[in-house]
């Protein structure tokens, strides 16, 4: 949120420092495209950023974690479709919702 702050509050100064050059001196129209081309610069820094400002600093991985994601990729080579599926303690129970009770001998439609 500060770096739109920064970004709205530098437009509006340029624009109002372009105005206030503009109204001193009408008769140059030189004296605008200053300002406008110091917003276009802006603009472009702004939606293209040069990456020596969005680097992360780099982290090591330990080497329990580097175990863990070796582990992790190794078993997922060699899994295959024909692998046995985990066997989880739950199961599926068939409810009655939507299902016509049998000992009801009401027709469907009156």
């Amino acid at each position: 949120m500060r770096r739109h702050a920064i970004i709205f509050w530098t437009a509006i100064t340029l624009a109002a420092i372009g105005l206030l050059v503009f109204l001193l001196d009408p008769g140059s129209r030189m004296n605008i495209v200053i300002p406008l081309i110091i917003v276009a610069v802006v603009y472009v820094l702004y939606k293209f950023p040069p990456r020596r400002f969005n680097k992360r600093p780099k982290v090591k991985p330990s080497k329990r974690t580097a175990a863990k994601l070796a582990a992790k990729n190794s078993t997922v080579r060699k899994s295959s479709p024909t692998a046995k599926r985990k066997q989880y303690p739950f199961q599926v129970i068939d409810g009655q919702k939507g299902k016509p009770d049998p000992s009801d001998d009401v027709p469907k439609y009156h």
